[in-house]
């Protein structure tokens, strides 16, 4: 998967609006600034288009699928046009699933539960828990970090190669790394999958918002993904793809909205006829607002020209990698190696500095929101960081005082609505905080690196 380097039209590059772009916070030196959010890898702000949107169709919100009245049939349309939308936007097959969820996790959750009997999954230790996690009832074969994307092929065709050659067996890769942001090598790990038998589902939580995700190009059998990294806000997400797996599976969620017919037997019991569609995974009431602003923010980007998006988020990443480089004490975490391609993902830690101090430090005294932590992908990052898997540190909640080595790395994430001066004033904050020192005194307060109010300014 490569990332366009094409000459930019400025006309056409400039950052996209997005709601909170004039939000200002206090600084605990004084005074207020205006909020640079570069924490897009959690949750990515919503954009401008996409509110407005859902604004225009609010008075209109009715109940889909089961009402007669004007507003629910809208509503019914709305809901299935923006399927349509988000099938169009990930490049899928005739014959594919659009499966609405709540996130990605909820999605490979689904996915999990669909899986026929005796089936064996294979996943990095390198994913995020939503991938890691959710095959409880599976066999699952973890697979070691690879070092290079070859590496990774190589891998995984070694442990595909040992398996059972008769029962079924899944894939789950990541598309971007949401510790790195390095890319990974997604179609030739479907082309390793698919010859030796397997399918593969990719977790393009990280890679949508940030790079176009084509199922048929790539040719993988799922992708899922989040609205609110994508966004769109109102906690949904998207399970797309192969359609057979998940017919043949018992609803994800037994209720109204599944069933297709329900009748009682002699006997006492209830006969359930269950829908063939995407509705079987869909039951209850759905979340409509959040389903249309996915499709609201896949027309966004696509209209903006995602080439255009992914060449001017190039620049930013080289602009951060460069500014990094020139401070001695930064480590930046990698894989992949430098030169292996990105996205607005990066994350770092700091020789001498405790990594809850330096992001506390950040949003402080810069008003500069990232993340610290271990970013719910454990194993990775202990694998990055070199640490033992029995070393004290979990996600969100460092145990080291301001000063102490901790387990835990800061990660800045951007995108889209990233404006050039978030980045200026971020990479100037790391430069002063390293060289000068925090002008603040902080201490650890429910697992978290605060500002000690009581205390007076550093000299």
């Amino acid at each position: 998967m490569s990332v366009s380097t094409a000459a930019l039209d400025p006309s056409v590059c400039a950052p996209l609006p997005v709601l909170g772009q004039d939000v200002t916070v206090p600084l605990v030196t004084g005074g207020e600034v205006t909020y640079a959010a570069l924490d897009y890898a959690a949750s990515a702000p919503a954009l401008q288009r996409v509110w407005d949107d859902v604004a225009a169709y609010a008075p209109y919100y009715g109940s889909v699928h089961r009402g007669a009245g004007y507003l629910s049939q809208l509503s019914t349309d709305l809901f299935e046009n923006s399927r349509r939308t988000v099938a169009e936007f990930l490049g899928c097959r005739p014959e594919d699933q659009v499966v609405f969820t709540r996130s990605t996790t909820d999605s490979l959750n689904l996915l999990a539960a669909a899986i026929p009997a005796n089936c064996q999954v294979f996943v990095y230790e390198t994913e995020h828990h939503a991938s890691l996690l959710p095959w409880r009832n599976a066999q699952v074969t973890y697979l070691n970090a690879p070092r290079t994307p070859a590496q990774a092929v190589e891998t995984l065709e070694r442990a595909l190669a040992d398996r059972d050659p008769y029962g079924p067996a899944l894939v789950c890769v990541t598309g971007a790394s949401n510790v790195t942001g390095e890319l990974w090598p997604v179609k030739e790990l479907a082309a390793a999958a698919h010859a030796h038998g397997a399918r593969i589902v990719l977790d393009a939580a990280q890679l949508a918002p940030h790079h176009p995700v084509d199922i048929a190009e790539l040719d993988v059998d799922w992708v899922a993904f989040s609205g609110h990294k994508l966004y769109a806000p109102f906690g949904s997400g998207v399970l797309a793809g192969r359609a057979d797996w998940l017919q043949a599976a018992d609803p994800y969620l037994a209720g109204g909205g599944a069933s297709r017919k329900v009748a009682r037997r002699a006997d006492g019991g209830v006969d359930v006829d269950w829908h063939t569609t995407a509705a079987r995974h869909e039951a209850g009431s759905p979340n409509v607002i959040g389903v249309y602003s996915i499709a609201s923010a896949c027309k966004a980007l696509t209209e903006a020209g995602f080439d255009n998006l992914v060449a001017r988020e190039q620049e930013l990443v080289s602009r951060v990698r460069e500014g990094l480089a020139e401070v001695p004490e930064v480590q930046v975490l990698s894989l992949f190696g430098d030169d292996a391609p990105r996205v607005g993902v990066i994350s770092f830690v700091l020789r001498g500095w405790n990594s809850s101090h330096f992001a506390a430090a950040l949003s402080a005294e810069y008003g500069i929101g990232v993340r610290d932590g271990l970013f719910c992908a454990h194993p990775l990052v202990r694998t990055l960081l070199g640490s033992d898997p029995q070393d004290p540190g979990e996600c969100g909640a460092p145990e080291a005082e301001p000063g102490e080595r901790s387990l835990n790395a800061i990660r800045v994430s951007f995108g889209a609505g990233t404006p050039d001066e978030h980045i200026d004033r971020f990479l100037r904050a790391v430069t002063e905080l390293v060289r000068e020192g925090a002008q603040w005194k902080y201490r650890t307060e429910d697992g978290r690196c605060v500002p000690d109010r009581g205390e007076a300014p550093q000299v």
